[in-house]
């Protein structure tokens, strides 16, 4: 099973669990976290990568980032507010963000100019994303910054061909801008772990799992140039160093990190390993790629990664910006809206005797799932339209009346805070 990040298929969530090591999101990464927000509550981040060391660094309130990106290809819907939400949220909670303009992945896989990037990256996304409430922060153009191509290049040596192929499917015919593409998305991720962006700490990058190709060759790669591997061993751990030159002082500055956070039960020189029992892995890990930035300056703390559901077009299939009549943009005009609302597919019966009757499917419904990704805020409210619907105490022209009532008040609103947003881009373009 492959997973394509530029294209449009459909995923059966549980089988991500099985095929890709994705974990689940459980309630207990987040129940402590203030003001838990619509997508944590409602399930709709559903599955994690080592998010346990975001939450312990939110916890003792440490160092952190998110790296996030825009694919300036199209106008913004309502499949990519998901994802701004989530980084407004984490600003909050103290992340220091860094947003991508992926203007090179736009020319490589959409066949954008530089310059039709930059311009659809603002207009359409940069503009909504301060409008919608984000506070000043570091967005940049991949074009732009030489230190994010310099990384991709230099790390791109621990990679091959064969590699890529597997990850992400390329063909013969794929062309080479496109096949590089990938690796720009890596020094995304790490450069924000370089010491002029802010030094080694955890860095999460909120996705949707089409994008988990990039997360996981991401890992792969970071975790290549490391010196040291971690291995769990039956609740203990097994420290390695990979390398064969400073076997003896590598082993002795490890000998000294996991003194911070366990103890050493055992030291084989002649396997290049310490076996210990640790309190706090993460911890031990971070002190680890200390020493390593000694040695080696493109050590890296893996990235962690959260995955969201993709909020549905209104027929159904995935929302896109290559099939705008079934997609709700955060630039469309009330009666696009309304028409576009008054077309959707719902859960409804045939009549409105039989929906009176036997009732709805609200899990069918694409204005329901509409409302779940926050059009409305409260889950009591939330919760009574779902038992009117399958009740048949509410029908589907009263519940697509009430959505675009809330989407058109939503927009106008959007709409005037997004022509003040022009006078404060500056703040955030680096």
């Amino acid at each position: 099973m492959i997973i394509d990040p530029w294209g449009n298929q459909k995923y059966e969530y549980e089988k991500l669990f099985e095929n890709f090591g994705i974990e689940k999101f459980s309630d207990e990464l987040w129940k402590d976290f203030p003001n838990p927000p619509f997508f944590f509550r409602r399930n709709i981040v559903f599955g994690h990568r080592d998010f346990e060391r975001i939450k312990e660094a939110i916890k003792k309130k440490e160092k952190w980032a998110i790296l996030t990106g825009l694919m300036p290809s199209g106008k913004m819907h309502f499949g990519h507010k998901i994802v701004i939400d989530q980084v407004i949220y984490y600003q909050s909670l103290g992340a220091d963000i860094n947003i991508a303009v992926a203007d090179i992945e736009a020319y490589a896989t959409r066949g954008y100019s530089l310059k039709e990037a930059e311009k659809i990256a603002i207009e359409e996304y940069i503009l909504n994303y301060i409008a919608l409430g984000l506070k000043p922060c570091r967005i940049y153009f991949q074009s732009k910054n030489e230190d994010v191509k310099d990384l991709a290049y230099i790390l791109a040596k621990k990679a091959n061909l064969s590699q890529v192929n597997a990850i992400y499917g390329f063909q013969g015919s794929t062309n080479m801008s496109h096949v590089f593409a990938p690796f720009i998305q890596i020094g995304d991720i790490l450069h924000v772990q370089l010491e002029k962006y802010g030094s080694l700490r955890p860095t999460l990058v909120p996705v949707g799992v089409d994008q988990d190709p990039h997360i996981r060759f991401c890992r792969d790669i970071a975790d290549a140039h490391r010196l040291y591997s971690i291995v769990p061993q039956n609740g203990k751990v097994g420290i390695f160093v990979k390398v064969g030159e400073n076997v003896k002082e590598l082993l002795d500055k490890a000998e000294e990190a996991v003194a911070g956070v366990g103890k050493i039960l055992e030291r084989k020189d002649d396997y290049k390993a310490i076996y210990a029992e640790v309190d706090n892995i993460y911890k031990l890990d971070f002190e680890l790629a200390k020493i390593e930035r000694n040695y080696n300056e493109y050590a890296f703390i893996l990235p962690s990664s959260t995955y969201h559901r993709f909020i549905s077009g209104l027929d159904g299939n995935k929302m896109s910006s290559s099939r705008p009549q079934y997609a709700l943009f955060l630039t469309d005009e009330p009666q696009e809206i309304k028409k576009k609302i008054w077309t959707a597919k719902t859960g409804g019966r045939v009549t409105a005797e039989e929906q009176r009757k036997y009732g709805g499917k609200p899990e069918e419904c694409m204005i329901y799932e509409l409302f779940t990704y926050g059009i409305v805020e409260s889950d009591k409210e939330l919760l009574e339209i779902k038992n009117k619907c399958k009740k048949g105490e509410m029908l589907c022209g009263e519940c697509k009346k009430y959505a675009y009532q809330l989407i058109k008040e939503f927009l106008e609103n959007l709409k005037e805070k997004r022509e003040s947003a022009r006078d404060e881009i500056k703040e955030y373009l680096s």
